[in-house]
């Protein structure tokens, strides 16, 4: 990876491409500080730092610490992703919208304008949630209408903001935009995180104490990192065969092809949706102040996952099971959503294509729904392990980190896909470089 990054710089389009995208990364964190006008930044701090759960904690890092500091980028590209996730399940749902998808450039550009508008809508709801909730509880340093109506604006404002740039990197950086953000965001919180570990298990611990953590906690990072990296690129290639046939005086077709199927097809997906749904509980009680006891008030300390597998409070632990078979149905759904088997089967019927050993039409899409159904088991289990050993970790020892789990897929992920966009823009450049000479 450093190699390629030191031959992109070599290249002056590829060199002046990076410098542009951190240009724009750098805009972005100067934003992540730039308070909203009005806003009781102390207030917002403590009323954080009595939060239990980890949903505002996951929120605020993917944020890169704007929600915590309420600066303008506070909402972030959280919107974006929403809109995006949206727009990718009702594409499956609505057949106008699905339509487009299938008009190639004209129809992705005519979606992307729709998730745009959805952003914004989207954006616009939040910082209304956000700020007449929290304005009624002293976020705002005078609740009137000129402060709310400012921090609604500034909150949409910014959200807006951080998509433009997002596509901007994409179309005059590097590429990937949106991903980038989200990766520096997580990656901005890694330096407290890492000096959270150091003060908790080394900092003023005997020498051979000190070192035995510091490997064990270098030792899980890099194992994590070794499991996302074979997770994602774990592929299962299905041969297809295409028969020979006539067209005109000539015989085309006898060539083998194969159908990739990716061992994570649904990506961190799965995981966003179960932390989504184990979370809304406890954040909907604690923005209205709710402070029950009894039986619901153990049934939200259940989905809490700070209470995940403590030995003191194992009864807890049952909100973790809850957690890996929402990850589990998750994933199998996300797939069901974004994989048809019997389209594939159709289109390589139609096609001349079958797999060998297989006849075309049913029995082909039945094959494809066996093999994807294990597929897709294996990959949730890898989710689930990666999702999981944070929080016994947390449990355990108390070691909470924001780059674990979900946050180290998507850092994983998103490096090795720029990586491969750097390596294919300099093939292209090379490529182009020949046929000129």
């Amino acid at each position: 990876m450093l190699t390629t990054l030191k031959n992109a710089f070599k290249i002056k389009e590829i060199r002046n491409k990076l410098l542009f995208t951190l240009a724009m990364l750098v805009v972005i964190r100067i934003g992540s500080q730039l308070p909203v006008p009005g806003v009781n930044r102390n207030f917002f701090a403590d009323w954080f730092s009595r939060q239990t759960g980890d949903a505002f904690s996951f929120f605020d890092a993917i944020t890169g610490g704007s929600f915590l500091n309420m600066s303008i980028l506070a909402l972030n590209i959280n919107p974006y992703i929403t809109s995006s996730i949206i727009m990718q399940l009702l594409t499956i749902a609505i057949p106008k919208l699905e339509e487009m998808q299938r008009d190639g450039e004209e129809g992705r550009k005519k979606i992307a304008s729709i998730t745009r508008y959805v952003t914004v809508v989207l954006a616009l709801i939040q910082a209304i949630a956000m700020t007449v909730g929290f304005g009624n509880q002293g976020y705002l340093q005078e609740y009137n209408a000129f402060n709310v109506i400012t921090s609604i604006v500034a909150l949409t404002a910014g959200s807006a903001f951080i998509m433009w740039v997002g596509e901007r990197i994409t179309e005059k950086g590097i590429g990937n935009g949106i991903s980038i953000v989200l990766v520096i965001n997580i990656i901005s919180r890694i330096p407290a995180d890492l000096s959270n570990l150091y003060g908790q298990f080394v900092k003023g611990k005997a020498p051979a104490t000190a070192i035995l953590s510091a490997v064990i906690i270098l030792a899980i990072i890099i194992g994590l990192m070794v499991l996302v990296i074979i997770l994602n690129g774990g592929v299962r290639k299905i041969p297809v065969q295409y028969a020979n046939k006539v067209q005109g005086r000539k015989m085309v077709g006898g060539n083998t092809s194969s159908i990739p199927m990716r061992v994570n097809t649904s990506g961190v997906i799965p995981i966003i949706f179960a932390s989504s749904m184990m979370q809304v509980p406890v954040i909907i009680c604690n923005l209205v102040g709710y402070q029950g006891t009894g039986f619901w008030a153990e049934i939200l300390k259940g989905m809490n996952a700070d209470n995940w597998c403590k030995p003191a409070a194992p009864i807890y632990s049952i909100g973790l099971v809850v957690y890996i078979l929402l990850i589990l149905f998750f994933a199998y759904f996300y797939t069901s959503v974004t994989f048809n088997p019997i389209m594939i089967a159709d289109n390589m019927k139609k096609q001349g294509g079958f797999i060998p050993g297989i006849r075309p039409g049913k029995p082909t899409s039945d094959y494809l729904e066996n093999v994807l159904n294990r597929i897709v088991f294996i990959g949730a289990i890898g989710l689930i392990i990666i999702a999981a050993l944070p929080y016994v970790f947390n449990g355990i020892f108390g070691a909470s980190v924001s780059f674990a789990g979900t946050s180290l897929i998507i850092i994983v992920s998103v490096i090795l896909e720029t990586v491969k966009q750097i390596e294919s823009q300099m093939l292209v450049r090379n490529y182009k470089g020949f046929l000129e000479d």
